[in-house]
């Protein structure tokens, strides 16, 4: 099985909610997120931000899913890591 270690997102977000807000939202999405967020741009209306998550198996779908409810918009997926565990090294 594959698991999503870490991700690094570009994303179009509006001003509200602030980036704490935005940053713990994502990170409750998953029992142990760890979420940092780096604000790259601002204009009138939007901030694009990256965004790094690390777990132990992010929910890449979830993900989306809040960012897209917090009016959101995934420019890219920057950077992936990923890990294979086979089903006896889980036992």
């Amino acid at each position: 099985m594959v698991y999503v270690k870490r991700l690094v997102l570009d994303i179009l977000k509006p001003h509200q909610p602030n980036a704490l807000e935005f940053s713990s939202n994502l990170a409750e999405v998953g029992d142990d997120y760890h979420v940092s967020l780096t604000v790259i741009e601002m204009d009138e209306n939007t901030e694009t931000v990256q965004v790094e998550i690390e777990g132990s198996n992010i929910n890449f779908e979830e993900i989306q899913s809040a960012i897209t409810n917090m009016s959101g918009s995934l420019h890219s997926i920057d950077v992936v890591e990923v890990e294979s565990k086979s089903d006896t090294e889980e036992s």
